[in-house]
């Protein structure tokens, strides 16, 4: 039985960042500074209370009876509960002889042309530990792009208008940082076991390496160059904030509109039409909050069963980066142009080539590990390498201008007309000549 890392990674980052914000609000509220108490309050407690609210909807503990687990939950110490309780049943499976087992049908990736299926028993206490992982994951997910990124966002936003970095508000940063790219790292690894949720599935310490490097370059650049151009155009901020947002909350819901597909029904049958509705609506906002900072790593499908889109699409990828990439110079350019006296003493063109370059770097990470890393690589029906030729194709295509004939191409393609009508008759007197010889040949026979 696999041990439990994941779920005492993610409480660990849970507990680590809520107390460092709760003495952050404490150092803000003697300093004085109650805008910046208020908003590190709020960034604290709304995503613990929607982590509470996901595991308690993925363990379906309001349709059971229990009570106590619902009042830790209403106290903030879901998690800790949730923890205690995957180690106690991980502990005591080996001692405990398992009434039932259930079996389990996986495939394995290909491996010279075949692909042969495995059965594997699952026991009972394999399946919650199986059932708590997933709640964890979903709620990393949760902490990291409705919590952590917004807290890291303002935190550096204090630094940059304050000048210096506390050693508390620096301890802050680096746990909001890892765990957002602890985040973004089960997202992948969410996304590649929903896809291939047929197969039997090991990712490599290859493979999280380049996941690592590639989420901290993304989301350090990302985070750096929303600072700095909401440190010197306040005014418009927002309308930047909600225009990135609202792009990516309604795009699901506009395929989903464009299809025409029946309202999903089979998320959770205890749900009615308002419930599904909520919850799909909670899924959007969550994907928003997600690609707001980094590439979600999946699509969402509302009209699919899984709420999930299966295919792999390097187009999509290839456009979210390209266009992530310009919006990112674009705000560098105003930051460059609008900088204040804040900044007298930072070389501002070494900073734009260093946040652009940290970005492209992110991206050869990206393509290091879909090309290399990638668990299912072999199940891809193209590789990265070539839709990235694909797509210099096509733009070397699109910037080549058409050349204009010249003087030179114009005679020779008069040349090369006067030619065949010089030709035709030609071809068309030695076809009579052979006509005619062949017609006395016939007759003297």
């Amino acid at each position: 039985m696999k041990f439990p890392g994941s779920v005492l990674v993610s409480v660990s980052l849970f507990v680590a960042e809520t107390v460092t914000a709760l003495y952050l609000c404490f150092t803000y509220s003697l300093a004085g500074d109650r805008i910046w108490q208020d908003l590190t309050l709020l960034f604290c407690l709304l995503p613990c209370l929607l982590v509470q609210i996901c595991l308690i909807f993925v363990h379906r503990d309001l349709s059971r009876d229990r009570p106590l687990v619902l009042l830790l939950h209403l106290l903030q110490l879901g998690p800790l509960v949730r923890c205690v309780e995957v180690f106690y049943i991980y502990f005591r499976a080996d001692k405990i002889e398992e009434p039932y087992v259930s079996i389990t049908k996986k495939r394995q990736l290909p491996k010279g042309g075949c692909s042969d299926e495995v059965e594997k028993e699952v026991g009972r206490a394999e399946g919650k530990l199986f059932t708590h992982r997933s709640a964890f994951s979903r709620a990393s997910v949760i902490q990291a792009f409705l919590g952590s990124a917004p807290q890291l966002t303002l935190q550096l936003y204090i630094s940059v208008l304050q000048q210096y970095i506390t050693l508390s508000r620096s301890i802050f940063m680096s746990i909001s940082l890892l765990s957002i790219v602890y985040g973004a790292l089960r997202c992948n690894i969410l996304a590649i076991k929903i896809k291939y949720d047929d197969y039997d599935i090991s990712v490599r310490p290859a493979a999280y390496l380049c996941i690592f490097l590639w989420r901290v370059f993304e989301i350090a650049t990302r985070v750096t160059v929303l600072v700095l151009f909401s440190s010197v155009l306040q005014i418009w901020t927002l309308p930047v904030v909600l225009l990135n947002f609202f792009i990516f909350f309604f795009y699901p819901w506009i395929l989903f509109w464009k299809s025409q597909s029946p309202f999903p029904e089979n998320i959770e049958k205890a749900l009615s039409r308002v419930g599904t509705t909520m919850v799909l609506c909670c899924l959007t906002f969550l994907y928003a909050g997600i690609n707001m900072f980094c590439w979600s790593a999946v699509q969402l499908k509302l009209n699919d069963s899984d709420l999930i889109n299966k295919s792999q699409n390097w187009y999509c990828m290839a456009v979210y980066y390209m266009l992530r990439f310009v919006e990112n110079a674009s705000l560098l350019l105003l930051w460059y142009i609008f900088k204040t006296d804040i900044y007298i003493y930072v070389c501002a063109p070494l900073l734009v080539l260093q946040l652009l370059i940290g970005y492209c770097i992110a991206v050869l990470f990206m393509l290091i590990f879909y090309q290399f890393c990638h668990p299912c690589k072999k199940l891809f029906s193209s590789s990265i390498s070539d839709g990235l030729l694909t797509c210099f194709k096509f733009l070397c295509y699109m910037c080549i201008p058409s050349r204009a004939p010249s003087k030179g191409d114009k005679f020779g393609a008069k040349l090369s007309d006067s030619s065949e009508i010089m030709d035709q008759p030609i071809s068309k007197g030695m076809e009579s000549q052979n006509g005619n010889s062949h017609h006395n040949v016939s007759s003297n026979a």
